[in-house]
């Protein structure tokens, strides 16, 4: 977890150096989502493609292990129903809306059975193929197409899947604020920190700085963070 409130105050600080212009809760409570989509969302393409480049004996150095501990903090698994968000979709009732909450399906499975996740011209090829492709209880297939969870087993038959292993969306950061003799003072009690690993602030600060960047009209301000942030991704991936 981050401190919404330390990233704030250092982004104040930073923008304000040169006297750029200030910056609102509203405004960073705006970059501050934005900027920890970007970093969650870039955790899967590093993730393909340190999964490619050899490890190392230490762990704690290791990138792929580093990406897997920061991913493992939005790691879920539900028991698909209505009443965790699985909303019927389709005909038949078998077909399940994915939750908002769902950003990355790794894993489905029927009774304990891994179904085979497949791209949809696969997923269609195998139930208008021959009885040696067409799924099974003991081989179910799957497929997810526009946010719609399709699985199919005995006989080619839609059927409900049992549980879902996914990685959640990260929850909405907020800061907020009270007011004490005019003046608004930080309010713990509704604000909302970042779920990002701790070794993040720094990316969260940089990236935020960026996007104030562009509303404070300050091309200096912009280049700077990105540059920084170009910086810390060669430093990654080398």
């Amino acid at each position: 977890m981050v401190s919404i409130d330390t990233v704030y105050q250092r982004v104040l600080a930073l923008a304000n150096k040169e006297q750029r212009g200030y910056i609102t809760p509203q405004e960073f409570n705006l970059f501050a989502n934005q900027a920890q989509m970007d970093i969650f969302e870039q955790y899967f393409y590093d993730l393909n493609q340190f999964a490619r480049i050899p490890g190392n004996e230490y762990v704690y150095a290791d990138a792929d292990n580093i990406l897997e501990e920061k991913l493992q903090i939005f790691e879920n698994e539900d028991t698909v129903n209505i009443s965790g968000g699985y909303t019927v979709a389709g005909s038949g009732g078998a077909f399940r809306n994915l939750p908002e909450r769902v950003y990355r399906v790794h894993r489905i499975e029927l009774e304990g059975v891994n179904c085979e996740i497949q791209k949809t011209r696969d997923f269609n090829s195998c139930l208008s193929g021959g009885p040696l492709t067409k799924p099974t209880n003991a081989r179910p297939i799957a497929n997810i197409r526009d946010n719609i969870m399709r699985v199919f087993g005995d006989n080619g038959s839609a059927i409900q899947p049992t549980t879902v292993f996914y990685f959640r969306k990260p929850t909405i950061v907020n800061w907020s604020s009270y007011q004490i003799l005019g003046a608004a003072a930080y309010d713990s009690t509704n604000s909302v920190n970042f779920e990002l690993h701790p070794s993040e602030e720094t990316k969260l600060v940089i990236k935020i700085l960026g996007l104030a960047g562009i509303t404070l009209k300050d091309p200096t301000l912009y280049q700077v963070a990105i540059a920084e942030d170009n910086k810390n991704i060669q430093q990654e991936k080398q």
